[in-house]
C-alpha cells in the first residue's frame, strides 16, 4: 500500500500512515500541532494528499490557521430517523431518476458505512404511569409504520446500511455505547489499515463524539448524501482554537452545569464555525462522560466541533462500556505511536488562539428561557421567567405563571452520563423519604438513552423512588427534547384555555426554543436530570433554589435543594457499583418494532414503490435543477425576520395543528387529528413540509408585527395569510421570493428541510447579517443564495421594511460580492452583500440547482474528480 508502514500488534500485521514518519520527513514539531489537526492529518495522507498534509501540519504547528479546502471522506456515516428519512427518499427517488433513463439504479448505493438509528418518533403520549413505556411504544408503531416500513425496504435494498430499530436508545448514546470505536480497521486493503475513527453525521449533536476523541460533526442530509455515494463535499478548515481548562468543578456542580456555563462564554467569545479543542492540566479531572457533555451541545455554542484528546479516561470509558481488552489495547498502541494519545504533562499543541476557563468558576445553573446560551443562576431562576413573562410577585398555587407543566428528564446530553442520573436518583430517594410529592400539574418522564441507564439505575436502587415522583420510563428515545413532548395533561389544557397563563418546562436537554418543546409552554429552562427531579418537585420555577424551600414534607417542614442534594462521594461509589460492562453488554432490549422494520418490510428492490395515497412518504420534486443563469429580478419577501431564528422556527419539528395548511392537508386526505404524527416524522412527504416551513408559533415574522407564527403579507395584494397560500399566490405569478434575517440564521439542528422547504415556496436567497454554519451549507445545496450584509449590517438599519422588490445577478465565484437592488414606493436603496459560498465546490453545488442534480451530473460516484486547493 502506497505512503503506509507495518504496525504489529498483538500477533497481527497491520498498516498505518504514520504520522511520526511524516512529521521528520518534513521536519516538523508534531507536539505543537493540535490532536484535532493531527487527525485531520492523517486522513489528508490516507487520501493521497501528502503534500496538503505536509502545508497543514507546518501551518497547525505554529498556530496559524491551516487555509485548506479538503475534501473528508469519514470512516462512516451516522443518521437519526428525523433526518435519514428524507435522505433516503431522496436515494430512492434518485434511484428512478437514474432508472428512467435506462441507466443501472444500484449506482445511487452507499459506499461508505451508515448507521441509521430510529430515535425520534417516540412521543410521551403516556407518562407518570407505570405501562407508560408500553403503551407509548406501541402508539409509535401504529404512527409510524409506512416511516418503519420504508426503512426496512432501504436496509435490504441499500449496501453498507444497518438499521437500528426504535428501542435501542438515542442516536449519540447508541453511537458512545456501541459503534465508536476510536481507531478502526479497513479490512478492504491487502493488509489491515488501522485508522482513526471519524465520522459524519446528520444530526447536529454528532459533536457528542468529540468526547471520545473522535473527529466528527453534523452536516445536512443532503451533504451526507454527497458522501454516502462517494463524492464528499469539500470544506475549508476552519481556525482551531484551544480551551485551555484549569482548577476543579467544585461539589454539587454536574456537567450539565458545566456545558450550560461554557455555552454561554464561548457564545460571547465568538467561536462560531471553528473547531475547539479542549487542553489543560484539569483536562485528565473529567470523565469521559463529561466532556461528551461538553462535546454534545457545540452546535448551542456554535463551533463546528468541540474535541477532547483520546486518553487514560477514554480507556477507561471503553472498557467500562464492554469493549474487549485487546480493543482497547489497540487503540491505546495505535494512538500512542501516532501521537494522538494525551498524556498529563506532555507538552501543549499551540493555538493561533487560546481561551482560559477555570472549572472553579462554574456553579450550579440552568439554561431559558428561550435559548441555550442563557444561562440562569439558581438565585436569579425567578426573576429570569419574571422579566420574560412581563409579571411580579409571589407566585399563586396551581396553574399560575411559572406553573411548571413538563418535566422530563431526557436527551443525550445527559442520559448519557452515569454521574448525572444517579444524582438524580438519589435525589429524588431523599425526596420520597422525606414523603415528598411532584404537584399535580406537572408532567413528569423519563426517557433514558439506552436500556443500559435502566438497567444501573435499577440495580442501583434507585428507578423505583423516581417511579414514586411519577418519572417512569417512557421509551428510548429523544422525545422532550425533540418536540416530542406529547398532551399537557388534560384538566392542565383545560384551565390553560382559559387563563392564558404563561407557563414552563423543564428538560435535561440541549435545545429550548420558543414552540420547540411544546407550544403551550413559553418559557423552558434547561437542566441537569437532579434539577429537573427538584424543580418538578417545586412546581413553579418562580422559586430562589438557594434560599427558598422547594416543598414542605409529610410533617409540614420546609424542604430546600441543599437538604436533598446527595454527597459528590456517595455518587462516585454508586457510579462504581452499578455502572458495569455487563449493563451494556446485556444485548439490545427485544422491540416489538423488528417486526415492522425487517419482517413485513418491502422486499429488496432496486426501486421504491411509491404510493400516491401514501401522507408520509412520497416522491420528492427538486431533482430538475441544472446549470443556468440566476439572476434574480422583482423579488418580494416571503417573510422578515429578526435575530436567532433557528431552523426548528423555519421548519417545525412538533405537533401539526388541525387548522393549519398542513392539517388541513392531512385531513382532506382523510387523516384523523389524532393520527397527524409531527412534521419530524413526516418529512418524507413534502406537500406536508412545504406547508409547515416558517408556521412555527414561535416565529415573529416582521411584515405581520403582532401576529405570531404561520401568517405573512401577501404584498401583492396586502392581504394577510398563512405563509404557504403567500407562496402559492406568489409562484401563481412567477414572482420570485427572498428572506430578509438578522444575527445568526439557521441556528439550531443540522435540519435540511429548514432549507428544503423555502425552496418548495420559491424562495431563491436569504439576506441576513449572519449565518450558522450548517444551515449556510443546506442552503447552497438547495440552489438557495446565502447573502451576508457587511460586519455589524442589519436589513432595519438599511433603511429597508420588507415591501421592496429585491433583484441582483447570480454569482460564479466563492465569496463573491452582491449587489442588491431594492426598489420600493418611490425610493431606491442599494446595497452590497457577499455571497457566502465559501468553497469551488460549493459553488459548483449552487451553479447546479442543488445537491441532488448536482450528484446526479457528476462524476461516478467515489470518483476523486474533486480536487483540492489552498490559500
Amino acid at each position: 500500500m502506497k505512503g503506509t508502514s507495518d504496525f504489529p500488534h498483538a500477533g497481527v500485521s497491520y498498516r498505518l500512515h504514520d504520522l511520526r514518519l511524516l512529521a521528520e520527513d518534513a521536519a516538523i514539531d508534531l507536539s505543537s500541532v493540535p490532536f484535532s489537526g493531527r487527525v485531520l492529518i492523517e486522513s489528508l495522507l490516507r487520501n493521497e494528499f501528502r503534500e496538503l498534509a505536509v502545508m497543514c501540519a507546518r501551518r497547525l504547528a505554529v498556530g496559524e490557521e491551516a487555509g485548506i479546502e479538503f475534501a473528508f471522506r469519514p470512516a462512516r456515516l451516522l443518521l437519526q430517523d428525523y433526518t435519514g428519512v428524507p435522505a433516503l427518499v431522496d436515494l430512492a427517488a434518485m434511484r428512478d431518476h437514474v432508472a428512467e433513463r435506462a441507466g443501472d439504479p444500484r449506482r445511487i448505493n452507499p459506499v461508505v458505512r451508515t448507521d441509521v438509528v430510529i430515535d425520534h418518533s417516540l412521543q410521551a403520549d403516556v407518562a407518570g404511569v407505570p405501562d407508560a413505556q408500553e403503551r407509548n411504544e406501541r402508539e409509535e408503531l401504529l404512527r409510524n409504520e409506512e416511516r418503519f416500513a420504508f426503512l426496512g425496504w432501504a436496509s435490504r435494498s441499500f449496501d453498507r446500511m444497518q438499521v437500528f430499530p426504535p428501542g435501542n436508545g438515542i442516536v449519540h448514546q447508541v453511537n458512545l455505547e456501541r459503534l465508536a470505536s476510536v481507531v478502526t480497521t479497513d479490512e478492504s486493503v491487502e493488509a489491515p489499515l488501522l485508522l482513526p475513527d471519524t465520522v459524519i453525521g446528520t444530526d447536529s449533536h454528532t459533536t457528542m463524539v468529540n468526547g471520545l476523541g473522535i473527529l466528527g460533526w453534523g452536516v445536512g442530509g443532503l451533504e451526507a448524501e454527497s458522501i454516502m455515494l462517494g463524492v464528499p463535499v469539500t470544506t475549508r478548515v476552519p481556525p482551531i482554537i484551544g480551551v485551555r481548562l484549569s482548577g476543579e468543578l467544585s461539589p454539587g456542580v454536574t456537567a450539565t452545569d458545566l456545558v450550560l456555563t461554557l455555552t454561554e462564554r464561548l457564545r460571547a467569545e465568538g467561536v462560531v464555525g471553528a473547531w475547539l479543542e479542549f487542553t489543560g492540566p484539569a483536562l485528565g479531572r473529567l470523565s469521559a462522560t463529561d466532556r461528551c457533555t461538553v462535546a454534545n451541545m457545540a452546535p448551542e455554542y456554535g463551533a463546528m466541533l468541540a474535541f477532547f484528546p483520546v486518553d487514560a479516561q477514554t480507556l477507561h470509558y471503553l472498557r467500562l462500556t464492554g469493549r474487549s481488552e485487546e480493543e482497547v489495547a489497540r487503540v491505546e498502541a495505535y494512538c500512542r505511536h501516532q501521537g494522538l494519545l494525551w498524556e498529563e504533562g506532555a507538552p501543549s499543541p499551540r493555538f493561533g488562539r487560546l481561551l482560559e476557563f477555570n472549572l472553579g468558576t462554574v456553579e450550579a445553573c440552568v439554561a431559558g428561557p428561550s435559548a441555550p446560551h442563557q444561562r440562569v443562576s439558581l438565585g436569579d431562576l425567578r426573576g429570569s421567567f419574571e422579566r420574560f413573562a412581563g409579571v411580579e410577585g409571589p407566585a399563586a398555587p396551581g396553574l399560575s405563571d411559572g406553573a411548571i407543566v413538563i418535566a422530563a428528564i431526557t436527551s443525550c446530553t445527559n442520559t448519557s452520563n452515569p454521574a448525572s442520573m444517579i444524582t438524580a436518583g438519589l435525589l429524588a430517594q431523599r425526596a420520597v423519604e422525606r414523603g415528598l410529592r411532584v404537584p399535580a400539574h406537572v408532567k413528569t418522564s423519563l426517557s433514558p438513552g439506552s436500556p443500559a441507564v435502566t438497567r444501573y439505575l435499577r440495580d442501583a436502587g434507585l428507578l423505583a423512588p423516581l417511579e414514586a415522583l411519577g418519572f417512569h420510563v417512557i421509551g428510548y428515545g429523544c422525545t422532550t427534547c425533540n418536540g416530542g413532548s406529547g398532551p399537557l395533561k388534560s384538566d392542565v389544557a383545560e384551565q390553560l384555555a382559559r387563563s392564558g397563563a404563561v407557563l414552563a418546562a423543564v428538560l435535561s436537554g440541549n435545545r429550548n426554543f420558543e414552540g420547540r418543546v411544546h407550544v403551550g409552554t413559553r418559557a423552558n429552562y434547561l437542566a441537569s436530570p437532579a434539577l429537573v427531579v427538584a424543580l418538578a418537585l417545586a412546581g413553579n420555577v418562580r422559586v430562589d433554589l438557594d434560599r427558598e424551600p422547594l416543598a414542605i414534607d409529610a410533617e409540614r417542614r420546609p424542604v430546600s435543594l441543599r437538604d436533598l442534594w446527595p454527597d459528590g462521594e456517595e455518587v462516585a461509589r454508586l457510579v462504581a457499583a452499578s455502572v458495569r460492562p455487563d449493563v451494556f453488554t446485556s444485548g439490545a432490549r427485544p422491540a416489538l418494532f423488528d417486526t415492522a422494520c425487517r419482517g413485513d418490510a418491502p422486499l429488496a428492490s432496486d426501486v421504491f414503490s411509491w404510493k400516491e395515497t401514501s401522507t408520509y412518504i412520497r416522491r420528492p420534486p427538486y431533482l430538475s435543477g441544472s446549470s443556468r443563469t440566476r439572476t434574480v429580478t422583482d423579488a418580494r419577501v416571503l417573510v422578515a425576520l429578526g435575530d436567532d431564528v433557528s431552523t426548528d422556527q423555519i421548519s417545525p419539528v412538533g405537533a401539526i395543528s388541525e387548522r393549519s395548511p398542513a392539517g388541513r392537508y392531512l385531513s382532506e386526505r382523510g387523516v384523523l387529528p389524532a393520527r397527524f404524527n409531527s412534521y419530524g416524522s413526516r418529512r418524507g412527504n413534502h406537500e406536508v413540509m412545504a406547508r409547515g416551513t416558517f408556521s412555527s408559533s414561535g416565529l415573529k415574522n416582521l411584515l405581520v408585527p403582532g401576529l405570531r407564527g404561520g401568517d405573512t403579507v401577501h404584498l401583492a395584494s396586502g392581504q394577510v395569510m398563512p405563509v404557504f397560500e403567500a407562496a402559492q399566490a406568489y409562484r401563481a405569478t412567477g414572482t420570485p421570493l427572498v428572506v430578509l434575517a438578522g444575527r445568526n440564521y439557521g441556528m439550531g439542528s443540522s435540519r435540511d428541510w429548514a432549507a428544503k422547504g423555502p425552496w418548495m415556496l420559491g424562495v431563491r436567497a436569504v439576506i441576513a447579517e449572519s449565518f450558522e454554519r450548517i444551515h449556510r451549507s443546506n442552503l447552497i445545496a438547495m440552489g438557495i443564495l446565502p447573502i451576508e450584509l457587511a460586519p455589524g449590517g442589519r436589513w432595519r438599519d438599511l433603511g429597508l421594511t420588507g415591501h421592496e422588490r429585491f433583484s441582483f445577478e447570480d454569482v460564479h465565484s466563492p465569496r463573491a460580492r452582491v449587489h442588491v437592488h431594492a426598489r420600493g414606493e418611490g425610493t431606491l436603496f442599494e446595497f452590497k452583500g457577499t455571497a457566502r459560498i465559501e468553497s469551488e465546490g460549493e459553488l459548483a453545488l449552487y451553479l447546479h440547482g442543488g445537491m441532488l442534480p448536482y450528484l446526479l451530473h457528476s462524476p461516478a460516484p467515489g470518483s476523486r474528480a474533486h480536487g483540492l486547493e489552498t490559500t
